[in-house]
């Protein structure tokens, strides 16, 4: 039994309905408080710019639009790999100290929390509420990733699961494992993909509402240039007298390169190399190699049918996240952690899996019966 049951909220069909915090039918009330990043958006009719009811798929579909190189952003990769490539040659070699490799590699995969527990199953999906110093935590954690502001992250992440597998998914796999991968950082997007930017911004005020994604945002700049670039490049050298180059190359660059590329094999890996046993019609799969490197997020297939369980996953897969917000939950900083319940799980499976299913690795958390899938 997982060591967080007391924590489970089972996740009934009426509170999926409640759950769809993406649609364009929600609204922060405004004169609710602000308690938790989690608060639930409300009904509001009076702006229907940008909405679902104005926005035709079919017509973004059918356009005919050319991407443009974003010079900028694609120097910045280019030169990031390059450096890399002359980070692996240090490594390989052995010129670099063996600390500073340790170093750099224990903080892709502790900073790598901030990504899954935090920006990713915390405050896009509000999958689980966290208090305050877990929250701050978490935004540490993201923040020594370099990757973007919690705000920008989390919207289009919701972007990205609202239209799946269309013009307006920032990362469509449909234009291929490069685009899915990293070319979508570096070509202009879509104009559905800007639309829906500007539809989610309107309803996602639950982000900016929370004063830890609020402040991360506001000082993203500084705080970047102090968790991504000054404290790993100074540590090495302080602590054990590494070089100032070696430091920039490995604890820095090859650090940061390596971080962003375990996350683009999210986006394209996993939505293309693996097996689909809870629904064969769409893109995302499930991939363990994926999985291993991103601490439990290449469970894909799982994710985009129930994308509100904590998880991310069935318990008992590879999933080193689920254990750190259960480790937390356990003291208390998380609660309220929602999950598919089995019966959920084998409906889906039996009606829409392509039949790779092996039945659940563990008992459901409320119950001592082991449900397995049925013909």
């Amino acid at each position: 039994m997982a060591p967080t049951v007391q924590h489970y909220k089972m996740i009934t069909m009426d509170l999926i309905k409640e759950l769809h915090f993406m649609d364009n039918d929600y609204k922060l009330d405004d004169d609710k408080t602000f308690e938790n990043n989690n608060t639930l958006l409300r009904k509001d009719t009076t702006d229907d710019i940008n909405s679902d009811a104005n926005f035709d798929i079919v017509k973004y579909e059918a356009m005919e639009f050319k991407s443009r190189i974003k010079w900028p952003d694609l120097l910045a990769q280019t030169s990031l790999h390059l450096v890399t490539i002359y980070g692996a040659y240090l490594i390989l070699t052995n010129t670099v100290k063996f600390l500073t490799i340790i170093f750099a590699f224990g903080t892709i995969y502790t900073s790598g929390f901030g990504i899954t527990a935090g920006v990713h199953r915390l405050w896009s999906h509000r999958a689980y509420k966290a208090r305050l110093p877990f929250r701050i935590l978490l935004a540490i954690l993201f923040t020594i990733t370099g990757q973007k502001d919690i705000y920008t992250w989390a919207l289009d992440h919701r972007v990205h699961h609202k239209y799946s597998e269309t013009v307006a998914d920032p990362h469509d796999v449909r234009r291929g494992f490069w685009f899915a991968h990293v070319g979508w950082l570096v070509l202009t997007p879509h104009p559905a993909v800007e639309d829906r930017r500007v539809a989610l911004r309107k309803i996602s005020t639950d982000l900016m509402d929370d004063p830890v994604v609020r402040l991360q945002r506001q000082f993203f700049i500084p705080l970047f240039i102090l968790l991504n670039v000054m404290l790993p490049i100074v540590i090495p050298m302080y602590f054990w007298e590494e070089t100032l180059l070696n430091s920039f190359v490995v604890s820095f660059v090859t650090r940061f390169t390596v971080t962003l590329n375990i996350a683009f094999c999210v986006n394209s890996f996993a939505h293309l190399c693996g097996n689909k046993p809870y629904d064969r019609f769409i893109k995302s799969v499930e991939n363990s190699m994926v999985s291993l490197a991103a601490l439990g997020e290449g469970w894909h297939n799982y994710h985009h049918v129930f994308p509100w369980d904590y998880r991310t996953s069935e318990l008992g897969r590879l999933n080193l996240s689920t254990k750190f917000i259960d480790f937390f939950a356990k003291i208390g900083w998380a609660y309220d952690l929602k999950a598919a319940t089995p019966s959920m799980i084998l409906k889906k499976v039996n009606r829409s899996g392509d039949g790779s299913f092996h039945g659940m690795e563990e008992p459901d958390p409320t119950s001592s019966i082991n449900c397995k899938a049925t013909d």
